[in-house]
C-alpha cells in the first residue's frame, strides 16, 4: 500500500522536481501539497506547485493550499539569485514564436483552506499514516505543532530536507537555506516529539543531476524533460557559477526519495538542536555525529550522513526524465 504524503515546499527549482519524483511514485499518495515562503514568497510558490502539477495532465491533482508568508519571528529572507525573481528559474517569462507565454499562469486550483488546517486535516482523516516531508522552511509545520500538538503527533514521521552538520553550510559557514530562515519553527519541530529524519546538505550536495542527463531527458522529447531542462537553466547556471559544478545539487529530491528508499541512504540516530539567537551561527544545526559515540539517551531525529547517489539519481532520471 502506498506511504500516505504531505508535500510541503516553498516551491523553487528542486522543490519542483521534488513534485515530480513524488507525483511519478508509485510508493507514494500524495495527500496534499501545501506552500511556504522561503524561496519565494508564498504567492509565488503556490503558483509553481500549480504550475509544476500541470505538467504531468492529470484526471485529478492532490489539495494544494497556501500557507504562511513569513517566519514565526525573523524577516522573510529569500533565494532568488538561486531560483530566479519566478522561483522557477525564469520560466514564466518564456515565450513561444507567436509571443504567447510558453509556461501561462495555471488555473487557480488552491484549496479555500489554508496549509496548517490542510495539514491537520489530513492527519485527522488518517492518524499515524502520513509522512510529512518539509522541503522548505519548517513554518507550516511549526504552526500546525502550536495549533494541535496532539493531532501533530499522529503524524507518522517527518522527513525535513534541511540542516548542515559535517560539511559547510549555503547560506552562512554553518547555515544551511530552510533552517536558516526559520530556525525558530525548526527547534519546535525538533521538540515536539515526532519521529524526525533530516537529510542535509552532507548529503543532497552529492546527489548532482548533470547538465547532461538533463540535456539527455529533455531529447526524448517529453514535457515533463523539457520543462525540467528550462525551469534547470538557471539553476544549472548558478551551480556552475557559484558551486564550481555543471549541473545542480538534488537537495528536495532527494527528501522525497529518502520516504520510500531509505535504503538509499545510511542514517545514525542523533539529538538534533537548532541555534536561534548567535549572531554568527543562526539556523546552525547541532548534533554529534562522531563515529563511535554512544547514540544519545535523548535522540529526537535520523540523520542521513551518506548516499548512494547514483542509485538515487538513476532513480530519478527513469522516474521524470526517461518516462
Amino acid at each position: 500500500m502506498p506511504t500516505r504524503i504531505i508535500l510541503d515546499t516553498d516551491t523553487g527549482v528542486d522543490d519542483a522536481l521534488a513534485i515530480l519524483l513524488a507525483m511519478r511514485s508509485p510508493e507514494l499518495h500524495v495527500e496534499a501539497i501545501t506552500a511556504v515562503s522561503g524561496n519565494v514568497h508564498v504567492d509565488k510558490c503556490a503558483r509553481n506547485i500549480l504550475l509544476t502539477l500541470e505538467r504531468l495532465d492529470l484526471d485529478a491533482i492532490p489539495d494544494v493550499a497556501k500557507g504562511e508568508a513569513a517566519p514565526l519571528v525573523k524577516p522573510p529572507f529569500i533565494a532568488g539569485e538561486v531560483h530566479g525573481e519566478d522561483g522557477i528559474g525564469g520560466i514564466t517569462g518564456l515565450l513561444n514564436p507567436d509571443g504567447s507565454r510558453l509556461y501561462p499562469d495555471p488555473a487557480d486550483r488552491l484549496s479555500p483552506v489554508s496549509a496548517v488546517d490542510l495539514i491537520l486535516d489530513r492527519i485527522g482523516m488518517y492518524p499515524d499514516e502520513i509522512t510529512l516531508i518539509a522541503v522548505g522552511p519548517l513554518t507550516n509545520v511549526a504552526r500546525a505543532i502550536i495549533k494541535n500538538p496532539s493531532r501533530m503527533r499522529k503524524l507518522r514521521q517527518i522527513v525535513i530536507m534541511g540542516g548542515v552538520f559535517r560539511v559547510y553550510g549555503n547560506v552562512s559557514p554553518v547555515a544551511e537555506f530552510n533552517i536558516f530562515v526559520d530556525p525558530h519553527a525548526a527547534q519546535v519541530v525538533c521538540d515536539t516529539g515526532i519521529p524526525l529524519i533530516f537529510v542535509p546538505l552532507d548529503v543532497t550536495m552529492q546527489a548532482i543531476l548533470t547538465a547532461e542527463r538533463i540535456t539527455q531527458g529533455a531529447a526524448t522529447g517529453g514535457p515533463v524533460a523539457a520543462f525540467v531542462r528550462d525551469c534547470t537553466a538557471h539553476y544549472v547556471d548558478f551551480h556552475r557559477q557559484r558551486r564550481n559544478v555543471d549541473g545542480c545539487f538534488m537537495h528536495d529530491p532527494l527528501a522525497v526519495a529518502v520516504a520510500f528508499r531509505p535504503d538509499l541512504v545510511e542514517m545514525v540516530d542523533a539529538r538534533v538542536d537548532v541555534e536561534t539567537a548567535g549572531d554568527l551561527t543562526i539556523g546552525m544545526t547541532v548534533a554529534d555525529l562522531r563515529p563511535g559515540r554512544l547514540p544519545p539517551a535523548g535522540a529526537n531525529a535520523r540523520v542521513c550522513v551518506d548516499v548512494n547517489a547514483e542509485a538515487f539519481l538513476t532513480l530519478f532520471t527513469e522516474r521524470v526524465l526517461y518516462r
